[in-house]
């Protein structure tokens, strides 16, 4: 991994992501890099001094976006579930296999066999999958631990994998994943007695940048929920939440009264809901994977977010049980062919929207002075990229810089 010289990136067409035409777009454009920073970004002709001396690398056309961004997975995690895949094709519901012991627990049984090394190689090629599709940036989520020793364990994988690629990893607490066995009839109890305290064990080792938590009919009720975004709140953290994935709980209003940086799934979303998350802020992350995989019918009202204008992420939601799924760039196509987004916005979704959904404010567009996480593809056009799936056409990554 090595840091790259300043130079001046020419003859590119660059998808700024940011400005009033369509995807940001200027044809026959430069971008100059240094310092692991953007330093200007325009037409070719308007290049000004004294980047029109820095040594130039011409990009013959191609196409140049900010890094992509992957602001939901579950990367960390021991086993797999291909078996739920089979019981699901069987007639077996994601609530069925969840209530019988499968599901998230299963998988929580398979990592509590781990260690921090087993955890950090087999998340290893999934990442480097997430990598060689152009991402840049990726949050990593616990909650297959359920126990402080676990949490922690994921959490130090997740950090160990950002120190050995060159990525932007953040991780996110979700001790309020599912309930697990020993306190299926007491959620309160793991509240109080293990989900807090592990949260407070994670925060006081540097392992936090977020928290989530799942607030559905199967995991979490709202109030409980609440107990542990307040302890979030308490340590000055950014919340995110899983919310009406399966059912209305209320999840993504709840997810907007704490400022939440996000509420994702939201098939069930509802209309005060969305007004809310307008209002906070806070970003819709849809995830076509599982909607996909799990085979529901219940769009998320993608509607009722542009009439609000809340901004709309896409993400992988990468998961050995609902979304086995490693390609940001099969979800971007996901996102237009099944939830109806644009091109357009699917590509906002994987970037500027993403960095938002993050609470990240340095990158997600080419602007001057953002990050020089950026990816160059060998097309004509970013339409292009969501329009099939398959064909990987990315031609070089940065990343702060560094490839």
């Amino acid at each position: 991994m090595t840091e790259s010289p300043a130079e001046v990136w020419t003859n590119a067409c660059i998808a700024t992501m940011d400005g009033p035409e369509p995807f940001g777009l200027i044809t026959d454009g430069a971008v100059a890099l240094g310092n692991d920073r953007i330093q200007w970004v325009g037409k070719r002709s308007e290049l000004p001094p004294p980047f029109d001396r820095w040594p130039d690398k011409d990009l013959h056309g191609r196409l140049v976006t900010p890094g992509l961004i992957d602001c939901h997975t579950h990367l960390v995690h021991g086993g797999n579930r291909a078996r739920e895949f089979e019981m699901r094709l069987m007639g077996s519901s994601y609530a069925q296999i969840a209530r019988e012991g499968g599901g998230i627990m299963a998988t929580v049984r398979a990592t509590r066999a781990e260690t921090v090394e087993s955890l950090f190689r087999s998340a290893l090629p999934r990442l480097d999958a997430l990598i060689a599709e152009g991402v840049t940036t990726v949050e990593i989520k616990s909650g297959y631990g359920m126990d402080f020793e676990t949490e922690s364990t994921m959490l130090r994988a997740a950090r160990a994998l950002g120190s050995l690629r060159k990525i932007s990893v953040l991780t996110s607490f979700l001790g309020a994943h599912a309930v697990p066995e020993d306190f299926r009839h007491d959620p309160d109890r793991y509240i109080d007695e293990v989900c807090l305290p592990a949260l407070d064990r994670a925060h006081a080792d540097g392992l936090v940048d977020a928290v989530d938590g799942f607030c559905e009919t199967i995991a979490f009720s709202p109030d409980q929920i609440k107990r542990v975004f307040e302890r979030a709140r308490q340590h000055g953290l950014p919340v995110k939440l899983h919310a009406d994935q399966l059912s209305d709980l209320g999840g993504a209003k709840l997810a907007a009264g704490f400022g939440a940086l996000s509420a994702d799934h939201l098939e069930y979303t509802n209309a005060a809901g969305a007004r809310a998350m307008a209002e906070s802020g806070t970003v819709a992350t849809l995830l076509p994977g599982a909607y996909y995989t799990l085979r529901e019918t219940r769009l998320p009202p993608v509607d009722l977010f542009r009439n609000h204008g809340v901004p709309i992420a896409v993400a992988t939601d990468a998961n050995p049980g609902s979304s086995p799924i490693t390609s940001l760039l099969t979800i971007m196509n996901m996102a237009c062919t099944l939830f109806r987004l644009t091109p357009e916005e699917a590509f906002l979704g994987a970037t500027r929207n993403a960095a938002l959904a993050l609470g990240l404010h340095d990158r997600g567009i080419v602007r001057e002075g953002y990050r020089a996480d950026l990816a160059v593809w060998d097309v004509d056009h970013p339409r292009e990229i969501p329009s099939r799936i398959g064909p990987n056409p990315l031609v070089d990554r940065i990343c702060g810089g560094g490839t």
